[in-house]
């Protein structure tokens, strides 16, 4: 009995994710048939001096509309705008193949601020008893020039190992290159080196003391806006370079972000340690582009919304799958049908006609064929078809050789039933329960053929929306994350949910008997 029952919940949860699965899957294509009226940049209706039509199902021209005699298509964004007409718009006024405006996106631009610190140099020849002989370029790490013959120690204070570096190559011994960090007001990233010595024989009359201020990558700092309503926001994961600075900084970035008109790119000097620059820098509108307001996974390569182009691309990979998988299963059928039921020369014959015919290149097929015929969705179909039904011929046989010799097939023989009778009428339903439990796993298949098809470039005309050809604008541009994602994910979500169709139609037509413990 517990046996029974764990049987019967599992049965249970399956055929419930079978038929939520289900219900998704069509919901989808429901969404997709009718994606004109989800994205489009033409109006569901319009009406204008009494007139009423449906731009978006049959071409309406201005004279249709006003009478003006002109035969051209109206822009409808301008005629909306200007209140002659009264149009419904879909909520996504973006078709497939429309190109989207770049100057519609120059308020979602991000801005790059960079705070870098300005790099100064300097030096100071200094004589065995520490005093100044010669400076250049000091003014950026002292609050006043040195004097000649001022000593150094009342410049800053020398760190550990300065004045034995110094020493050392006033008494003409080998030293190697040192570098030591200094304190200056104002600069409190300075550093000071000596190059490297080798004996000259004669003892030197100065000795050159280099000064730098370093870039400090702690001190560097570049935060990505974005601006909404006018207002600059940093991103999130730039929001702690953004925070670590001081409020002045801060106010500067803003008020230098928030100027009209936009900024292209600005020098400003801060009055922060070391004179650091404000640089900013606005990003530039190029395609493919990130998703913004509007378009909400994004715009490939060619300036067409991505959303659009996947809505309408489910259209043409479930309707591929579902006519391939119909096309398969009625030759297969056919196929198995007469090599089992005959059995003989004909299933010998059959058999290795297959065997043969399986064994071309579908791809080189494909390819000679694109490349005479050119590429279309029918002939795509047609070339497929040929070679998609040869799994379900095998599972129509063998329920064919399995049924055929069984009593209810002997008693038709015997009523005097004609062969296509016993065939329709007797075996055919009994054999069909393995063909539909492999129909979903076939719509996998033929979805994940097409969209590699259109990966590889043999698949569907290059203007037909399609998730494989989205990927591989995605492989020319792999910054472009929104064009791997989402396609991916529109391509995994449709599998997986024809997966747990196809695992729910198997558990329910299993035709065992529920498990017993004795």
């Amino acid at each position: 009995m517990a046996g029974r029952n764990t049987k019967g919940a599992r049965r249970s949860g399956l055929g419930r994710l079978a038929t939520v699965s289900l219900v998704l899957l069509c919901a989808l294509y429901a969404a997709s048939l009718v994606s004109e009226l989800i994205c489009n940049s033409k109006p569901l209706i319009v009406r204008a001096n009494g007139h009423v039509a449906m731009p978006f199902l049959a071409h309406v021209t201005e004279d249709d509309l006003f009478g003006n005699g002109v035969p051209r298509e109206p822009d409808w964004s301008e005629v909306a705008a200007t209140g002659s007409v009264h149009a419904i718009f879909a909520p996504l006024r973006h078709g497939p193949s429309d190109i989207i405006d770049a100057a519609s996106l120059a308020g979602f631009r991000r801005i790059r601020a960079t705070i870098r610190p300005k790099v100064a140099s300097g030096r100071i020849d200094v004589r065995p008893d520490m005093t100044v002989s010669r400076c250049e370029g000091v003014e950026a790490f002292f609050q006043r020039v040195p004097d000649a013959d001022e000593r150094i120690d009342a410049l800053f204070d020398h760190p550990v190992g300065l004045a034995d570096a110094i020493s050392s190559r006033f008494s003409d011994s080998p030293s190697a290159a040192a570098t030591f960090r200094i304190g200056t007001p104002g600069v409190p990233d300075a550093e000071i080196s000596l190059a490297e010595y080798e004996p000259r024989g004669a003892t030197p009359r100065t000795v050159r003391l280099r000064l730098r201020s370093g870039e400090g990558a702690a001190r560097t700092a570049s935060i990505v806006f974005d601006v909404k309503d006018g207002v600059p926001y940093p991103i999130r994961s730039s929001r702690s370079a953004f925070e670590h600075l001081d409020e002045e900084t801060r106010n500067t970035i803003l008020a230098a972000l928030s100027s009209t008109p936009p900024l292209s790119t600005l020098h400003s000097p801060l009055s922060t340690p070391n004179s650091s620059t404000l640089e900013l820098s606005y990003e530039s509108v190029t395609w493919p582009f990130r998703p913004v307001p509007g378009h909400p996974m994004g715009i490939d390569a060619a300036g067409r919304d991505v959303f659009a182009r996947l809505l309408h691309g489910t259209r043409t990979a479930l309707t591929f799958g579902m006519l391939l998988v119909a096309w398969a299963v009625l030759i297969g059928v056919i196929a198995g049908a007469m090599q089992g039921y005959f059995g003989g020369w004909v299933d010998l014959a059959g058999q290795r006609f297959i065997e043969i015919w399986s064994a071309l290149p579908f791809l080189y097929v494909m390819i000679l064929v694109g490349s005479v015929l050119g590429r279309s969705f029918l002939l795509l179909l047609l070339c497929y078809g040929l070679f998609n039904w040869i799994g379900v011929s095998y599972y129509a046989r063998a329920e064919f050789l399995r049924l055929r010799g069984r009593p209810f097939v002997d008693a038709a023989r015997c009523q005097g039933l004609s062969t296509w009778r016993i065939i329709m009428r007797h075996i055919l339903p009994n054999a069909l329960t393995p063909v539909i439990t492999l129909l979903p796993f076939n719509l996998v298949g033929a979805i994940a053929s097409i969209s590699a098809l259109d990966f590889l470039g043999f698949g569907l005309p290059p203007l037909t929306p399609s998730w494989g050809e989205l990927l591989q604008q995605a492989q020319q541009d792999t910054s472009a994350w929104w064009l791997i994602l989402y396609p991916s994910l529109f391509l995994f979500m449709t599998m997986l949910l024809s997966v747990f169709v196809g695992e729910g139609l198997r558990d329910a037509l299993d035709p065992r008997p529920d498990s017993r413990y004795e």
